[in-house]
């Protein structure tokens, strides 16, 4: 693919319907890449664009102190370059056409942008993701013991898998849990929150849930789905389910409802080992991906980004 001509558009210039083709036609296109995902999850964004579209490199940026930054959305787990046949040349040349403004870069690539540059360095970072394209019957042979342990346990306790329910119940959920480790902002929630009333009017994003005998939410999820992959996007967990395995039998719901099907399941990470071994328990295997991070701050800031 000749790098002969590549723009930098603003946001105001990029045609989404070329932008959107390009993503959707892409080998590594993700869901994240979207033009609607991304007005809905970055601040800005300005674009890097091949010729007439044949390929593309979102650029999600944010301002302070005067100072323009690039970083990655809240839930978009990968970003960078999209297209077909992407070479180590090109996805040089597109960083190299990133604009001088943007002193600070701290951002996510793709799982096709993991190549070795001779200018930039590139750092690997670990995803879960497991092929539902055999029956139930064969992925669940997969497992590992304690998967099989805890769904049966969630059963018998009287926990049932629903599905397509408020998605309000699962954000609250999230954001819950998420003050444990976190502290995520109500602009980024109210974000995402209008994202899902949009893609589920797309019909590409439902929730499930495990319900307690009670009819208490206990362990849920929000799924999008493109590109033959589900995301396992936001997750909103009950203390009550966690000695039950409901997480576990809402995963195993999901995987018994899409099994068969040329899908797949996206865990979205993790580089945490708790999380790793939780999704490599379903047979899910490890696919890499890239981050980047370069600082051109000014010297008397540079520091307190190091």
């Amino acid at each position: 693919m000749s790098s002969s001509n590549i723009q930098h558009l603003t946001r105001d210039r990029i045609d989404p319907v070329k932008w959107n083709n390009c993503v959707a036609t892409a080998e590594n296109g993700l869901i994240y890449a979207y033009s609607y995902y991304l007005d809905h999850m970055a601040r800005q964004w300005d674009a890097l664009v091949l010729n007439d579209y044949e390929a593309v490199m979102p650029l999600t940026w944010n301002q302070k102190y005067g100072i323009a930054y690039l970083y990655q959305p809240f839930l978009a787990a990968q970003l960078g370059l999209f297209g077909n046949n992407i070479s180590a040349e090109l996805l040089e040349t597109f960083l190299e056409q990133i604009p001088p403004k943007f002193r600070y870069w701290d951002f996510y690539l793709n799982r096709k942008n993991v190549l070795p540059l001779k200018n930039f360095n590139l750092y690997q970072r670990s995803n879960y993701v497991l092929s539902l394209d055999q029956s139930y019957d064969t992925v669940s042979k997969q497992y590992r013991e304690n998967i099989i342990r805890n769904v049966k346990k969630a059963e018998q306790v009287g926990c049932k898998a629903d599905k397509g329910f408020d998605e309000e119940e699962v954000i609250r959920l999230a954001v819950q849990q998420m003050k444990t480790y976190s502290r995520e902002s109500k602009e980024n929630v109210t974000r995402f929150r209008a994202l899902y009333k949009y893609l589920q009017q797309k019909e590409m994003a439902t929730t499930y849930g495990i319900f307690s005998a009670k009819n208490e939410l206990l362990s849920s999820c929000i799924f999008f789905f493109s590109h033959n992959r589900a995301y396992y996007i936001l997750v909103g967990n009950h203390p009550n389910g966690r000695t039950i395995g409901a997480s576990h039998a809402l995963i195993d719901a999901f995987i018994k409802d899409h099994a068969g099907k040329n899908m797949i399941l996206d865990f979205e990470g993790s580089d945490i080992r708790n999380l790793a071994f939780f999704y490599s328990s379903f047979g899910a295997i490890e696919e890499k991906f890239a981050g980047i991070k370069l600082n051109k701050l000014p010297a008397i800031l540079r520091w307190m980004k190091a």
